[in-house]
């Protein structure tokens, strides 16, 4: 704040700076023969490629979640517990191993790491968590009785959980019974999380290196890694 009169001076934030997310190869190289190539009655090439896709598909998501950052991304679930906004996020425990307190404590984890959450980001928050975790988020009741989750009210809406609305599941998440998992997510993850690709995916058409073989190299690179760890919470299921 100034008065009309005063004097300015130079703004302390926000600074300029270079953020580094390294990217990694993600490799395959699927066989077919001409003949099958010449004698299908539909797409085989195309078929393939499409696999390649969802294959890669499955490996990023698992990385993003759980990856260890080397020769592939860093997941959301590898930093450590604390308040450090670029290498840590907050973790709230159950108080039980592997499991929820007695109702209604486990509505209470739940209501103690949302709001955790600055408000600027439970304005975008989600709750991300597999499907044995969703079960059982579901059967949590309040100190009343009345359970929380709010089923999806039209086609293609998500549920809602405490007024904020639960992705679609993230099965690379961790299951809730293993003691320690952090096996529930809540928060802004576009502020806390940042994926980078290259180019998308990029497929050689080889007939010589594996003759009478066709080789598809398909090759990806991909990075991701924790940019803003404030903007999201973890509930650990331990004592």
């Amino acid at each position: 704040w100034e008065s009309e009169t005063s004097s300015t001076a130079d703004t302390d934030t926000p600074e300029i700076g270079r953020w580094s997310i390294p990217v990694h190869n993600m490799r395959a190289r699927p066989r077919t023969s001409q003949n099958l190539l010449d004698d299908s009655d539909w797409n085989m090439e195309q078929w393939l490629i499409n696999k390649i896709s969802d294959q890669f598909g499955r490996s990023e998501a698992t990385a993003f979640v759980t990856g260890v950052g080397t020769d592939r991304p860093r997941g959301f679930t590898t930093y450590t517990d604390g308040t450090s906004m670029r290498e840590q996020v907050e973790q709230v425990d159950t108080g039980v191993n592997g499991d929820f307190a007695a109702a209604p404590g486990g509505i209470d984890t739940l209501i103690t790491a949302l709001y955790k959450l600055k408000a600027q980001y439970r304005a975008r928050t989600s709750w991300f968590m597999n499907r044995l975790t969703m079960g059982a988020v579901r059967l949590e009741k309040d100190s009343d009785g009345r359970s929380l989750w709010e089923p999806s009210a039209a086609a293609g809406q998500p549920a809602s959980l405490l007024g904020y609305p639960v992705a679609p599941a993230f099965e690379d998440m961790a299951d809730y019974t293993t003691t320690g998992a952090l096996a529930i997510a809540v928060g802004d993850m576009g502020s806390a999380y940042q994926i980078v690709e290259r180019q998308g995916i990029q497929v050689l058409r080889d007939p010589y290196s594996a003759k009478p073989r066709i080789e598809f190299y398909s090759t990806k690179r991909v990075g991701g890694g924790l940019i803003n760890g404030e903007a999201l919470k973890l509930v650990a299921f331990q004592a």
